[in-house]
């Protein structure tokens, strides 16, 4: 089957999606043919999937300088961004150079930082290995690393050059993690495409499996609306806050968790604490709130957190950077794909939300 290209615009440079297995040869034309260095940032337990990657770059012409990092969260630390600054410097890459990145979203993040921040914005193309960062982390621009006091804190909108999607990467991914990439998927459903909602609900299980006969789709849709709102909005200064869906509790969550708690896991937790929200300030149905939790529950997801956690939960998402001075903000439904912003809920609202969500 041939590539899907989606094209994602909003800056001055719009950039293509492409969605396919087996489209590693598509990645020298993304690089662009004027970059003589390419560093490739990669988690140092995929060598197998990232030697490939090099391989293709050296093959066009490209000087690659494999850049081995931390897995998981732990690259997105200002320490690691440091030292991969300090071998840019010692490789002598210029302006004209370029930063891949492949691996899941923590990785793209990270890559796309340092991309973003190396003298003052070079050349990135993002190569996610995972569903959570083809659907979600590579598309949009957003990067960023985090610090002590919360997730992403540190950042920059740095659009990629391109995003190369192969799905063939994705079988070998643990079965908890395509799992926890599948949040992301379901919220584009809630937000902005409902159809989504429905091939889940027709197929649990083959939606938790990179073989289901509705994978390239659901992917497919769940980066088209990520595309469509970050064209509108790139820099979050309107529609794109919708992306933030479920994500304020569940940063909070990833941080009491010392981030050793899955994004996806976090977030599908999140928007059954919206979605109450949401019911309890009188804008969402109750058979909307239960069509969360039995579409997250279908594909393995949580839909609950400890109670006794809450009172953390709270100060941490106050210094959340979706949070407007003291004002919280929420993005919430007032029905399927029909997103808006609770701001300043009060603590009794807040409270009672929490109780629902209480395992």
């Amino acid at each position: 089957m041939s590539a899907t290209r989606i094209g994602v615009g909003g800056s001055s440079a719009p950039y293509e999606v492409v969605v396919g297995s087996g489209v590693l040869g598509e990645l020298a034309g993304l690089v662009g043919g004027t970059a003589a260095r390419v560093a490739v940032i990669h988690p140092g337990s995929l060598g197998e999937i990232a030697r490939p990657v090099c391989a293709a770059l050296e093959a066009a012409g490209h000087v690659v300088h494999p850049m081995p990092v931390p897995d998981g969260e732990a690259a997105k630390d200002a320490a690691v961004a440091a030292d991969l600054w300090a071998r840019l410097g010692r490789a002598g890459f210029t302006r004209s150079d370029a930063v891949v990145g492949v691996g899941g979203g923590a990785t793209t993040d990270l890559a796309g930082f340092v991309a973003a921040t190396w003298l003052r914005g070079v050349r990135c193309v993002l190569v996610p290995t995972t569903l959570l960062g083809m659907v979600d982390a590579a598309v949009g621009g957003k990067t960023g690393i985090n610090t002590a006091e919360g997730k992403n804190l540190v950042g920059a909108f740095h659009p990629p050059a391109g995003v190369l999607c192969d799905l063939a990467t994705l079988p070998s991914l643990p079965t908890a993690d395509y799992i926890g990439g599948l949040a992301e998927v379901i919220k584009a459903g809630f937000i902005a495409d409902p159809v989504i909602l429905d091939l889940v609900e027709s197929d649990p299980e083959g939606a938790v499996r990179p073989e289901g006969r509705h994978t390239r789709e659901l992917i497919e849709r769940a980066i088209a609306v990520k595309a469509e709102v970050v064209s509108a909005d790139l820099r979050e200064s309107g529609r794109r806050e919708i992306l933030n869906y479920g994500h304020t509790l569940g940063h909070a969550i990833e941080r009491a968790e010392n981030y050793a708690f899955r994004h996806g896991y976090a977030v599908a937790i999140g928007m059954v604490f919206a979605a109450e929200l949401a019911r309890l300030d009188g804008r969402l149905d109750a058979r909307t709130v239960e069509r969360h939790r039995s579409i997250l529950t279908s594909v393995g997801l949580p839909t609950g957190y400890a109670g006794e956690a809450w009172a953390g939960l709270r100060d941490t998402m106050r210094v959340d950077k979706k949070a407007r001075g003291a004002t919280l903000r929420f993005v919430v439904l007032e029905g399927l794909a029909r997103p808006a912003i609770l701001a300043g809920p009060s603590d009794a609202l807040l409270d009672a939300a929490y109780r629902a969500v209480s395992a």
